[in-house]
């Protein structure tokens, strides 16, 4: 096709309205096509994290995807919106941020806090970190998802922080107001809950990398670095509708062991490599959010458990053990005593 004739979405865009040929140019069909799944990973994975969260149904839409500067998105907020940002780690830092409207970002808060996803009238800090939680869960599901996507990298979120935005707030804090983003849109509904809207933005170098990454996996390339180094802190096509919810459900594995006799790798082979969350749990205490609130230094919060009972050995927060506290040289470990059997595990 001669250069000076328009792409089909380019004419599609002019017909409805949509952004200048200029912008639509900054990614190409093959580009969009592996940014939808990107945006349809991150629908997923924040569907079913908040269907876990809340228990009520949940629907995700998934809306147009944009290539417009820092300024241009920042523009589309009538409100300081709430900014998560990390990077992907296991795949040279590349940073990501989810921005969220206060209302989105407090409902979520609640729901991490037990709530039913009401007004907040005064949030505090303690909201905002439940909200960062929240959205912690989310990348992390996400990024388990688009590991097969992108050779079975190894990813996991680093650098990890969140704030409320200030007057002059940027998706992407220490990138230029002129910086070009992929930003994509994800609508929440929740029933009994006034919807919200999650944003997924890339820079629009990492949004390319990543979809060279991922033509890479489908062609059986080995990875390769990326043209250049971004920040670590730093397509278009119509929307797709009602992302369906997740079935989760608990995987079933063969007993644990090596190959079987005909040499086929055993499905816990599959998976040795995964990454995942080890956290010793002490104990855990129910309290109101005014005892909370009420809480001074020096205070002591009692704990369910007896001094010298076992403490819980959690994966990815699943009791999988127990074990006894010991010290080595100045760090804290733990003595594994007790392996949790199967039915209890699957219960816990």
């Amino acid at each position: 096709m001669p250069d000076d004739l328009l792409s089909p979405d380019e004419i599609n865009a002019l017909l409805s309205g949509g952004g200048d040929v200029g912008e639509i140019e900054d990614i190409s069909d093959s580009d969009a096509e592996q940014l939808a799944k990107v945006s349809d990973t991150f629908a997923n994975s924040e569907n079913s994290v908040i269907n876990m969260l809340a228990g009520k149904n949940v629907t995700t839409n998934v809306g147009n995807p944009e290539v417009l500067t820092q300024d241009e998105f920042s523009g589309k907020f009538s409100e300081i919106p709430f900014l998560f940002s990390t990077t992907f780690g296991g795949m040279d830092d590349l940073p990501l941020a989810l921005v969220v409207d206060q209302k989105g970002a407090l409902t979520l808060a609640d729901f991490m806090m037990g709530g039913g996803g009401g007004d907040v009238p005064e949030p505090n800090d303690m909201h905002w970190n439940a909200a960062q939680e929240g959205l912690s869960q989310v990348v992390g599901s996400a990024f388990t998802s688009l590991s097969p996507m992108l050779a079975g990298r190894r990813l996991m979120p680093e650098n990890t922080s969140s704030a409320l935005g200030e007057d002059s707030w940027r998706a992407f804090s220490l990138e230029p107001a002129d910086k070009k983003i992929w930003a994509s849109p994800v609508n929440v509904t929740i029933d009994g809950v006034k919807p919200f809207n999650i944003w997924t933005c890339l820079t629009l170098d990492t949004a390319l990398t990543i979809a060279q990454y991922m033509r890479d996996a489908i062609e059986g390339k080995k990875p390769q670095a990326p043209a250049q180094n971004n920040n670590p802190m730093g397509g278009m096509g119509g929307g797709r509708q009602n992302v369906a919810a997740v079935d989760v459900r608990p995987a079933a594995f063969q007993p644990l062991g090596g190959s079987n006799a005909g040499g086929v790798p055993s499905p816990i082979d599959l998976i040795a490599d995964i990454p995942v969350r080890v956290t010793v749990e002490l104990g855990k205490a129910r309290k109101s959010v005014s005892e909370i609130l009420g809480l001074t230094a020096g205070a002591v919060v009692e704990l369910d458990k007896m001094a010298g009972e076992p403490v819980d050995v959690l994966v990815n927060g699943k009791l999988i053990a127990r074990g006894e506290v010991v010290v080595i040289d100045e760090n804290f470990g733990v003595r594994i005593t007790d392996i949790i059997q199967g039915a209890a595990r699957a219960a816990s």
